[in-house]
């Protein structure tokens, strides 16, 4: 089975691919693609632009699609960054500019308030204009400093607490086994190798996903 994700993002596809990688599901990114327009993120919430980005691309390749969106929320910063994380510090800011950004944000947040939790909403949509969401949390909190290069985002940030890691100092087969991620891909993959996607119903599994 040939799955399209649709992003140009190499940290997720690497990560998405690993996961389904023991599945017999091929994943190809929107650069197999020729010409494909950026999707307009313009949605109040991870699903909302999740489910736009996969509705348009499912429209546009005439397939079954992938769509991811995903972020940082800081209680302490009233959610923030959320569904602004890969822009927090403008439009093309790198993931040093938005980590930068975010430290000094937390300048004036006392340690013990630094909670934080990564949220990933996972759509699948087919031409037909049928979509589904799945949803992911991972519950952390944030440090002073960078640590790790095997993540992406905020993961230098983000301290898990059971390992005393941030996320980008744990190897990938840990980090997508506990990552908001790979819950919400957890969700997904019983229905997507299911005869039917949109009638699977997967509630049973929700609890484990945040």
């Amino acid at each position: 089975m040939k799955l399209l994700v649709a992003t140009k993002n190499q940290g997720k596809l690497r990560e998405i691919r690993s996961l389904f990688a023991s599945q017999g599901i091929e994943v190809v990114g929107l650069e197999s693609l020729a010409d494909v327009p950026d999707v307009i993120e313009d949605g109040d919430s991870f699903a909302a632009n999740a489910s736009k980005k996969a509705l348009e691309i499912s429209c546009l390749a005439n397939c079954l699609v992938l769509a991811d969106d995903s972020g940082l929320v800081v209680p302490a910063l009233d959610g923030a960054p959320g569904i602004f994380s890969a822009r927090y510090a403008g439009e093309g800011a790198t993931d040093t500019q938005n980590n930068l950004k975010l430290l000094g944000e937390l300048r004036v947040i006392p340690h013990e308030r630094r909670q934080a939790y990564f949220c990933c909403v996972m759509a699948l949509a087919d031409p037909q204009g049928r979509c589904r969401t799945f949803e992911g949390q991972l519950h952390g909190r944030l440090i002073d400093e960078l640590r790790g290069d095997q993540g992406f985002g905020y993961d230098p940030l983000f301290l898990v607490s059971e390992y005393g890691k941030t996320l980008a100092e744990l190897p990938l087969e840990i980090k997508n086994r506990i990552s908001h991620r790979g819950k919400a891909l957890s969700l997904l993959l019983p229905v997507i190798k299911s005869d039917d996607p949109w009638m699977v119903d997967s509630s049973f599994l929700r609890s484990a996903a945040t």
